[in-house]
């Protein structure tokens, strides 16, 4: 007994999906290689800016990591919260502008847990230095969250809203200061919690896809070649 034969269109439809499944596996290949050469690029910066003899802040663009130092005097008054969340918990950024002879720069001082009263966080007075690592502009927001200036929320480093907010008209907005951390001092802020170390599994995913694409073209293969014998 003979079954009905299937339609031309059904296997042409089938034929069209596996097609998009293949190339949608090669481009989640190509793209994890993109990834790769982007972290290892980013892994290469840490390495040679983040390590070495702190250079003065440059007045214009920087580059990211590169360990730098800036003197000026805290104006606690103008401080913003970022919010954060480290190994040591939930909280905040604090945000403090530094303001020099020429410019102000933002400085993250470090990490505050929630809860804590803001009378308990250090607030070093009159002229000092500051030494830590370029970090760059972060405008908008995370991907999730967007800064709201407006009430006060801040999600990311947007130079440019936070010295609008903060009323500062000399600001360098191009990059902020993440502060190190202090060899005596273990109060709050707690700075020197710049991540440094970055997990790179690209290469594993990248091969995964194109061993999976593999795999599937020669299943589609096989059931191609079935259907040819089927209908002989």
């Amino acid at each position: 007994m003979s079954g009905t034969r299937r339609p031309v269109w059904v296997d042409v439809t089938i034929l069209v999906l596996a097609a998009v499944m293949f190339a949608s596996m090669i481009a989640l290949g190509n793209w994890q290689m993109r990834r790769l050469a982007w972290k290892l690029d980013l892994i290469e910066n840490v390495e040679t800016r983040a390590y070495g003899d702190p250079v003065p802040a440059p007045k214009g663009a920087a580059p990211e990591y590169l360990r730098v130092f800036a003197t000026g005097t805290f104006a606690h008054d103008q401080s913003l919260r970022i919010k954060a969340v480290t190994d040591l918990g939930p909280g905040y950024w604090i945000m403090t502008p530094l303001a020099g002879d020429d410019a102000t720069v933002w400085v993250n001082r470090g990490f505050v847990p929630n809860g804590l009263d803001q009378a308990a966080w250090d607030t070093p007075k009159g002229p000092l230095g500051v030494t830590g690592l370029v970090r760059l502009d972060q405008p908008g927001g995370t991907l999730l969250e967007s800064n709201q200036p407006e009430t006060g929320r801040w999600v990311s480093a947007d130079l440019t809203e936070m010295s609008r907010a903060a009323g500062l008209e000399n600001a360098q907005t191009a990059y902020f200061i993440d502060a190190e951390a202090s060899a005596t001092d273990r109060g709050w802020p707690r700075g020197g919690l710049t991540r440094l170390t970055f997990r790179n599994t690209h290469l594993a995913y990248a091969l995964t896809w194109y061993a999976m694409a593999a795999l599937f073209l020669v299943a589609m293969g096989y059931v191609v070649r079935a259907r040819f014998k089927a209908t002989d």
